[in-house]
């Protein structure tokens, strides 16, 4: 069964026994890299109430693009930014940011809230905002990435998008756009993977009937585009890749349909392929799909996670026979993927949301975001080491790395990221609506924090800035020489109401209305930590 955080965890993630066992010249390098640098000690930012970012001593920030800026071709860069991408093309001045748009404020997109009924204007304009956005960046003479826009290469995928399915759901080979896109990933071949999450806010969702016909029962929270147009719930939940250089899309229905955190690819030690995604809801599962090729994600094998009996359980119809008694075919069973998990045996767990690879040990590390429903109100970070350190394999260790808390410095972990010198960096996603209250009040707004590996204060959490009011920070992303961080700022002003105040200004301050924004954050104390 899952262990606490021991000792020896806690060592191995500082470059103890678990990093010099590793093998291979890469490894060694980042290790010897590591083991000879010298970090300075930071000073760390104390928690905030401010409508502003702020940052801690040495580090700047400056906004590369905000809501609603022109990208070209009539497009506009969409609402609420999640996910961040850094894409490298051929000319190392030039290259690419995909950044998530996953979902919108009604009141400030339409002007309506949001249990309203929308007019067809306020659907359509809606719908252009989800999705994701595809920039071009470029290097300037002092060596920060700038937004070049408009542009003929940046591009859009919204909730208007026509997307094929790599196989048929009910008869139908494609499906009408892209939203609820929250974390994602990077293929080895450089496509993007966006994940589709709160997908039934939008269309409801689909349940099985005994008639076989199925029904659609409306989200809790609609944004009620259904009552504008009725489309499939099982067209969402997907994994999306997308191709920056052709602008192509798909749905991977291989990958399972839930609502999606991220997509992370790892390559394994004989050139293979293993993609890491979980459920982000309450009690639900953590998933490893296996493609069937080292260049394609159509087809391969999905697996669910047992912590308890510590295996990953195959949910491939024609191995159990348990999934042939209660599901048509594998489409079915993707279809229905949370069924199908709790029927073999899956692990509730408490919001699996981003996972990340740690470079140095090549631990898989989940941020388990908060369980408020069974009293886990701060959440914890989950790290897994598959067996032999192989990651196809079918049985693995886990453990909590570290829980959420006061004692821990951080609550309700979200997206993560690691460094080139194995520093852990995360983001903390505590509800607009929980924010300053109990037992939120010690932490302040939502922020960006770091645990050093290394160094005076290795292993302590660091926090290095603080969101403006509402919002959180979200996608954390390194350019490849480690000297930019991109970030996002998230729904600022997320609880604005009709017809009352803004509850947030930022970025440009009063009287204006709060836009998601994208920061890059650059200084001589990100590159002590990241050189």
């Amino acid at each position: 069964m899952m262990r606490p955080t021991s000792r020896r965890s806690f060592l191995q993630f500082l470059g103890g026994a678990s990093a010099l066992s590793l093998t291979g010249p890469a490894c060694t390098s980042l290790l010897s890299h590591v083991k000879h640098k010298s970090f300075k000690a930071l000073r760390p930012l104390s928690p905030q109430r401010q409508d502003k970012v702020i940052l801690a001593e040495g580090f700047e920030s400056e906004i590369l693009i905000s809501e609603g800026a022109p990208l070209g071709r009539g497009l506009f860069f969409g609402a609420n930014n999640d996910f961040t991408q850094f894409v490298s093309r051929k000319n190392s001045d030039t290259a690419f940011l995909w950044v998530n748009n996953e979902y919108f404020s009604s009141v400030l997109v339409s002007g309506r809230n949001r249990s309203d009924i929308p007019s067809r204007a306020q659907y359509l304009k809606e719908r252009e905002t989800v999705g994701g956005s595809l920039l071009t960046l470029q290097k300037n003479a002092q060596g920060k990435w700038k937004f070049v826009g408009p542009h003929s290469d940046n591009k859009r995928l919204s909730g208007s998008s026509q997307i094929p399915f790599t196989a048929p759901i009910a008869g139908e080979t494609y499906g009408i756009g892209s939203f609820g896109n929250c974390s994602g990933g990077l293929t080895p071949w450089n496509t993007i993977l966006t994940c589709e999450e709160n997908y039934e806010s939008y269309y409801g969702e689909w349940f099985p009937t005994k008639d076989g016909q199925g029904k659609i029962v409306p989200d809790k929270y609609p944004y009620n585009w259904s009552k504008i147009s009725a489309l499939d719930p099982r067209h969402y939940g997907w994994v999306v890749e997308f191709d920056p250089e052709t602008g192509n899309s798909k749905k991977l229905l291989g990958l399972g349909r839930y609502a999606h955190e991220c997509a992370k690819v790892v390559q394994t030690k004989n050139n293979k392929l293993v993609v890491y995604s979980g459920d982000d809801r309450d009690d639900h599962c953590l998933y490893k799909f296996i493609p069937d090729r080292p260049d394609s994600l159509d087809t391969g094998e999905l697996f669910v996670a047992n912590l308890e009996q510590q295996k990953w359980i195959s949910l491939d119809i024609d191995k159990q026979p348990l999934l042939k008694k209660n599901f048509k075919d594998q489409t079915d069973v993707l279809v229905q993927c949370r069924r199908a998990a709790f029927l073999l045996g899956g692990t509730p767990l408490a919001r699996p949301e981003d996972i990340e690879q740690d470079p140095i040990s090549k631990d898989i590390f989940i941020a388990l975001t908060n369980n408020k429903p069974k009293g886990d109100y701060h959440g914890s970070i989950l790290k897994i080491s598959e067996a032999h350190n192989d990651h196809t394999s079918l049985t693995f260790k886990s453990e909590v790395f570290r829980a959420g808390g006061e004692e821990s410095g951080f609550s309700s972990p979200d997206n993560m990221a690691f460094d080139q010198n194995g520093n852990l960096w995360l983001t903390c996603d505590i509800s607009g609506s929980a924010m300053g209250k109990a037992p939120y009040e010690a932490f302040g707004n939502n922020g960006l924090y770091v645990i050093p590996r290394l160094g005076p204060q290795a292993g302590k959490t660091i926090q290095i800035a603080s969101a403006p009011n509402d919002a959180e920070f979200t996608g954390p992303c390194f350019s490849p020489d480690y000297k930019t961080l991109f970030l996002s700022v998230q729904h600022p002003g997320e609880m604005s109401r009709k017809g009352q105040p803004y509850t947030s200004h930022w970025p440009h301050g009063s009287p204006h209305k709060p836009l998601s924004s994208v920061l890059t954050i650059t200084g001589p104390s990100l590159e002590n930590l990241t050189l």
